[in-house]
């Protein structure tokens, strides 16, 4: 069965958009539409209470668009997100795909999380690292400074690896061999992390983690294929900067508007 119906995605910013670009990568028939709230970016340094707030309020504006399914890809937003199914829809979340990947791939059973301080407070990595192994040992560190370098556009920058180097170097000192990435912002910043890890640590990011579920809905046909690959993208907040990465992010090939949300 072909359904026009798009898959939604939103984020606090344009890190979401590593995610959209993996999905439509992989599946790029399928159609999709894209939430950035850069208007009350970040999400990280937030209250649990009022991230909650910004999660629904976002459901809510894709939520006219009727979509077959909605992507949380904000990590701050997907610990606020217990739900399954959103207005009986399947709702999905950037932890539990990377935490699978993460516990399948790890050879040590040491491994590292960064994200941002209300993603690493709420311990929910940990957690469900726990419930898939309890022999788990799990490090994890917030990084607040990445989502304004990336956000800034200083992906591969001598400040940046400082910061990365300071951030994950005291991670190190145990035999880590599984890093996650636990904030979309940070496939941006991949190269600083890479260095300061070591070239042997595996990087788990949530867009193919996140591309290999949808595949699997679409074969279990709880989401239809279509066949249009349309895309529109919405910023609750545009710039010149905001426009610049989103457009750069999805590349040239891509044929899209970027267009203003009123949340």
């Amino acid at each position: 069965m072909i359904n026009d119906k798009p898959i939604a995605v939103f984020d606090s910013g344009v890190g979401g958009l590593t995610v959209l670009k993996s999905l439509k990568d992989r599946l790029p028939k399928q159609n999709f539409i894209y939430l950035g709230d850069s208007a009350r970016l970040p999400y990280g340094s937030k209250t649990p209470q009022t991230i909650r707030k910004y999660a629904v309020q976002c459901l809510s504006f894709l939520s006219q668009f009727e979509p077959q399914a909605y992507i949380v890809a904000c990590n701050s937003a997907s610990t606020q997100i217990a739900e399954s199914e959103w207005l009986g829809k399947p709702l999905l979340t950037v932890i539990e795909p990377v935490v699978k990947v993460a516990s399948q791939v790890t050879k040590t059973h040491h491994i590292g999380v960064i994200g941002t301080r209300a993603t690493i407070n709420s311990k929910l990595f940990s957690k469900l690292l726990k419930v898939l192994n309890p022999d788990e040992h799990v490090f994890e560190q917030s990084c607040p400074l990445f989502v304004p370098l990336a956000e800034e556009g200083w992906v591969d920058d001598p400040i940046t690896n400082l910061i990365a180097y300071r951030y994950i170097s005291p991670m190190m000192q145990n035999p880590i061999d599984t890093l996650i990435l636990g904030c979309t912002h940070y496939p941006l910043l991949k190269s600083s992390i890479q260095k300061a890890s070591g070239a042997g640590v595996n990087l788990i990011e949530a867009g193919p983690t996140l591309a290999n579920e949808i595949e699997h809905l679409i074969l279990n046909q709880k989401i239809d294929p279509t066949q249009d690959g349309s895309l529109r993208i919405f910023l609750s907040d545009r710039t010149s900067q905001s426009d610049f990465w989103t457009k750069s992010l999805m590349g040239l090939d891509l044929d899209f508007e970027i267009e203003s949300a009123d949340l």
